[in-house]
């Protein structure tokens, strides 16, 4: 197998290692840097154990894009602070977000994004586009899960695609492809990821403020999107009293259609994408700038954390 692909979930990623490490880590200025070190430490471990040939950090150019309000209002209206309309983050995470770009930027590490689209999206177009090496996809955010490929199982995948799952922390993590989805989440193997995320569309998604449809859960879901193909045949099926769905699912369906149709443009990650990279994807030896990645570690007094990231890059 060729070395990995390796596109990871920058702000999933740098929210966990922010919550990860206490605030009273900093630098010798006093400014936190907990984010900052978790976050180098996560890519330099991915870097040791999965040896990728090539690693993009995606970003949230927009983290609540519009078409997606538009579509489901209620879309991470739960995350908006309430005073400044904006994303409600702790207040040292942004700072320590420009910390971590500054840093990629010096050691040559690619970053993406889009301009009114989600990391997401940006990992979406990526795999996608991918014709030559496995990919693997590093989030804490199961609506990624919708990704997983295997030509082995479906002809139209170029490539491999597999999410490591770290939504319970590095140490836990869980590298999970069509047939692993397939197994958990009880959904058929050849459209493991179109199905996991139309599961998710009918049960609901709190994180995402979908409410999903009354009295169908997790397992109903599976179950009736394995039997009726996708959401379109599930849907036929309950315009058709002679389907078979029992008359309380054939009305809630009926109901829900507006919802339906309003959560798969919520829901389905945007191959359209305009997608921008900062430049070459290649994993480097080495610090491209050594001169601004030494004044960078110096500033903010992570000596060796930059050890082990210059390790793992050169191992």
């Amino acid at each position: 197998m060729t070395a990995p692909l390796l596109l990871l979930d920058g702000a999933s990623l740098w929210f966990r290692s922010f919550h990860a490490l206490p605030e009273k880590l900093t630098a010798p200025d006093g400014r936190p840097v907990n984010a900052v070190r978790g976050f180098l430490d996560t890519v330099s471990s991915l870097v040791t154990t999965y040896r990728p040939g090539r690693l993009v950090v995606c970003r949230d150019d927009d983290w609540r894009p519009a078409f997606r309000v538009d579509a489901v209002p209620s879309y991470k209206e739960h995350r908006v602070d309430p005073v400044t309309g904006g994303e409600d983050v702790p207040d040292s995470l942004p700072a320590q977000v420009a910390m971590i770009a500054e840093l990629l930027a010096a050691t040559g590490i690619a970053t993406a994004g889009a301009p009114g689209y989600e990391a997401d999206d940006v990992i979406a177009v990526l795999a996608a586009a991918e014709r030559r090496d496995p990919v693997i996809v590093v989030t804490g955010d199961r609506d990624l899960l919708q990704l997983v490929a295997d030509p082995q199982v479906d002809a139209d995948a170029p490539v491999p695609v597999q999410v490591l799952y770290v939504g319970r922390g590095m140490a836990r993590a869980e590298l999970l492809g069509p047939a692993e989805v397939a197994d958990r989440y009880g959904v058929p193997v050849a459209t493991a990821g179109r199905s996991y995320a139309q599961m998710s569309i009918l049960r609901g998604d709190p994180s995402d403020g979908l409410p999903g449809v009354p009295g169908i859960g997790e397992k109903t879901a599976a179950r009736l999107l394995t039997a009726h193909g996708d959401l379109a045949g599930l849907q036929a099926a309950a315009a058709d009293p002679a389907s078979g769905l029992t008359p309380r699912v054939r009305e809630n369906l009926v109901a829900a259609g507006d919802y339906l149709a309003a959560a798969e443009v919520v829901t389905m990650a945007a191959a359209d994408a305009p997608v921008t990279s900062t430049g070459p994807d290649t994993v480097p030896a080495a610090p491209v700038d050594p001169e601004r990645f030494a004044a960078l570690v110096a500033e903010l007094g992570i000596e060796r954390v930059a050890e082990r990231l210059t390790a793992a890059l050169a191992g």
